[in-house]
């Protein structure tokens, strides 16, 4: 089966004054259709930038980038949105909400650009701030949301258009436990019950169990004997604690 991003041999570089840093020096990853993968690693170890590229945000020095079976790294930045609107829910770390939109519509803005018609488009906005616990606060607009409930907009976003894969940078990092699992929860029924690609960047130790498998990088590298498949089912806690059922239709 064709993986939903196939990476091979992927660097990324950056300038800082005469010299070049290598974020990225020879990836390889793919990421198969039903499957949540975390990534994790020290800081500055190059995890958000591989998540940026597969994202479409940023674009490789070197090296391909497939995604649903398209070559992406010869695209131009103005043909890039169109692929991450087509195949992508990004969930980014600082949010990314427009101030002046109420929470509801910050997530209506996706169903806009996909086409889906305003009538609908607004239930289905309210709908999944329901879900991800914002009843109530679909008005509401970002300067009076606190920082969990923020990102919470933010994945209610990202999952609006319903995206073949979506990709996470820290989605827990600003929540408490119980948010934190049943966001999990329902990036994990995405993946299982939806056949959806999901990949997230996290250090959350809370959060790990959710994974089918974890991926170690460290200092631009995929390290080979840091990928794990968790020997308990995924969908549980490290700890072993089950979650309740998130209403996804």
């Amino acid at each position: 089966m064709q993986p939903a991003i196939a990476v091979r041999e992927l660097t990324k570089s950056y300038a800082e004054g005469s010299a070049k840093v290598a974020a990225l020096r020879g990836v390889d990853l793919e990421v198969r259709s039903g499957e949540l993968l975390m990534l994790v690693g020290p800081s500055g170890s190059g995890k958000t930038t591989l998540l940026s590229i597969m994202g479409c945000i940023l674009t490789a020095s070197s090296g391909s980038v497939q995604i649903a079976g398209r070559e992406i790294t010869g695209l131009s930045e103005k043909e890039l949105p169109a692929v991450r609107l087509q195949n992508i829910g990004f969930i980014f770390q600082g949010f990314n909400l427009f101030p002046t939109l109420t929470a509801a519509e910050n997530v209506e803005l996706m169903l806009d650009l996909k086409g889906v018609p305003a009538a609908k488009s607004k239930k289905r906005a309210w709908d999944l701030l329901e879900q991800v616990g914002l009843g109530g606060k679909q008005d509401s607009f970002p300067s009076d949301l606190s920082g969990g409930q923020k990102q919470r907009v933010a994945i209610a976003r990202a999952l609006a258009g319903e995206p073949q894969i979506i990709l996470a940078d820290e989605p827990t990092a600003a929540l408490d436990s119980q948010t934190g699992r049943n966001i999990m929860q329902m990036m994990s029924e995405l993946a299982h019950e939806r056949g959806r690609s999901v990949v997230i960047v996290t250090h959350d130790s809370r959060v790990l169990g959710f994974a089918d498998r974890t991926v170690k990088i460290e200092d631009g590298l995929i390290a080979p004997s840091e990928v794990h498949e968790p020997a308990v089912p995924a969908g549980l806690l490290v700890h072993g604690m089950s979650q309740p059922t998130l209403n996804l239709a």
